[in-house]
């Protein structure tokens, strides 16, 4: 076995121009990526991106991988079968809030509950940004597009509820502003056996400037979010001072020391406890922050382990098939 190189980011950086609008998340997405594959343990070759089609879906072409521009919402398809022919490859799937809950949605939520064992990337910048400025399934009711000129009437899907509803065994979300923590999100989703889906908060400077303002913003992005770890308590805040508990079964937001309100009053995050889950993906209201980090990691059975598992044995029993008699079984004809 030869020995594993020692990567750079400048190994994972393509020949091509990168030609996404300046200002664009999609060029911190990218950058991140690529430190986080100098890290993975992993052989260029052995790494493989497969996009459908939008802004995000160039990423293949700035990869110094291999990679595959697929078609509109197809991807999750594509690297389903490159995974399970191949099982060794790393398998990453780029795509948006178009391509992957509209279009692709079926392949994406059929690509979750099978469990392939490969990495999606949702780019959520909740506009159609290619195809310039229509709303998405992700833009929120009442936005002005160029396809809604009343405002959108159509209730927004939440990629994560939707992800836990398909049996997801691995949900986190990031965002475009936090180079570091999206490492993290993507080092973890890499280490984990199954598919691994990641919501990325991605600004989109000409459709939808600052659609994710509140989160990324310095003067507001301590009060809207909160970063969620395994077995930590829920705090946030500018202070640290804010968390969130329990009334019954609704989440509130609460200050720490009023009230009689403690630290061990706030609720601990548990990514195996899907309730716990669903509530995060949810929350919604006044002051209510937006979860950030892995919200749901268990272990369940992985579709091309078990495919190949499966082939080994069928050949096992059976022994090796053959083509040729394969197609002249049966009843044969001639066309002259």
């Amino acid at each position: 076995m030869s020995e594993m190189p020692t990567y750079k980011k400048k190994d994972f950086v393509s020949d091509q121009e990168v030609r996404w609008c300046p200002g664009c998340g999609d060029y911190a997405i990218l950058s991140a990526v690529q430190l986080a594959m100098t890290k993975i343990g992993r052989k260029r070759e052995d790494i493989a991106f497969v996009s459908g089609i939008g802004c995000s879906s160039r990423f293949p072409y700035y990869m110094n991988t291999y990679g595959m521009h697929t078609i509109h919402g197809r991807a999750p398809a594509f690297a389903t079968g490159l995974k399970t022919h191949n099982p060794n490859l790393s398998v990453w799937v780029i795509t948006g809030d178009g391509d992957g809950m509209s279009i692709g949605g079926n392949h994406l939520i059929h690509a979750i509950r099978r469990n392939v064992n490969m990495n999606v990337i949702l780019f959520n910048n909740e506009i159609y940004g290619l195809t310039k400025g229509q709303y998405s399934p992700t833009s929120q009711m009442g936005l002005v597009t160029k396809s809604t000129p009343f405002g959108a009437l159509d209730r927004p899907f939440t990629p994560g509820s939707l992800a836990l509803g398909a049996g997801s065994t691995f949900f986190a979300r990031t965002i475009d502003t936090d180079p570091k923590h999206m490492q993290e999100v993507f080092l973890a989703a890499e280490q984990h056996q199954g598919t691994s889906f990641i919501e990325v908060f991605q600004n989109c400077v000409i459709f939808n400037d600052k659609v994710h303002d509140a989160y990324t913003n310095r003067l507001t992005r301590d009060d809207h979010t909160v970063r969620v770890e395994h077995g930590k308590p829920m705090i946030f805040g500018k202070e640290k001072n804010k968390g969130l508990v329990l009334e019954g079964f609704t989440p509130k937001v609460v200050t720490i020391g009023e009230n009689g309100v403690t630290e061990e009053d706030i609720i601990v995050h548990n990514e195996k406890d899907i309730n716990n889950a669903n509530m995060l993906c949810r929350l919604e209201g006044e002051g209510v922050p937006a979860p950030l980090g892995i919200i749901r990691q268990v272990e369940a059975p992985v579709y091309d382990a078990q495919v190949e598992a499966q082939i080994n044995e069928v050949t096992e029993k059976k022994g090796a098939g053959d083509m040729a008699k394969l197609l002249h079984a049966g009843d044969t004809w001639e066309v002259k």
